[in-house]
């Protein structure tokens, strides 16, 4: 079964293979400031963006586990980057998601639209979660809609990559 879910995670890279360049899409920190997404991917290290919402329960479920994988990679090869669809009149309720499940990775957040996230260059959220995968160089390498363990991340980096140690 895992094996056919990262059959259908490459499958879905194919496409975007052909799209190149490190995505310029500001967005906004859970704080108001203003971070463009570029400022994190393409920096030599792996990046899982997470796109969530707080009453998501796959991302409630997660949203932990991956908080381990990214201290665990953070400073070596691999990054979490949330993207909250909760919108700018939920920004507390996004906030409270992140206090609840003690994230430590960076977060930003967009309107539940989705139009930000279609320059992605992965086509039109389809629901939460939604993971897109870069590689270091930043290079948009697949998409995974639904859930994605920590273990799962380990294993297509380390398949892409050589060998992930912790």
């Amino acid at each position: 079964m895992r094996q056919l879910k990262w059959f259908f995670l490459c499958l879905a890279a194919v496409p975007m293979l052909a799209w190149a360049g490190i995505p310029d899409i500001e967005l906004r920190d859970l704080d108001g400031n203003p971070r463009n997404v570029n400022a994190f991917i393409g920096k030599g290290k792996w990046v899982a963006v997470m796109v969530w919402a707080h009453n998501c329960p796959i991302c409630n479920r997660e949203a932990p586990e991956l908080t381990f994988f990214h201290h665990d990679h953070r400073k070596k090869d691999a990054i979490i980057l949330g993207i909250s669809i909760d919108g700018a009149k939920n920004v507390d309720k996004a906030r409270d998601f992140v206090d609840r499940h003690s994230i430590n990775w960076p977060n930003l957040i967009t309107e539940p639209d989705g139009a930000a996230l279609m320059k992605f260059g992965a086509g039109p959220l389809l629901g939460t979660p939604t993971f897109y995968l870069f590689d270091p160089s930043g290079e948009l390498v697949g998409r995974q809609i639904g859930p994605l363990s920590a273990e799962e991340l380990e294993r297509v980096i380390g398949e892409r990559s050589g060998p992930v140690t912790n």
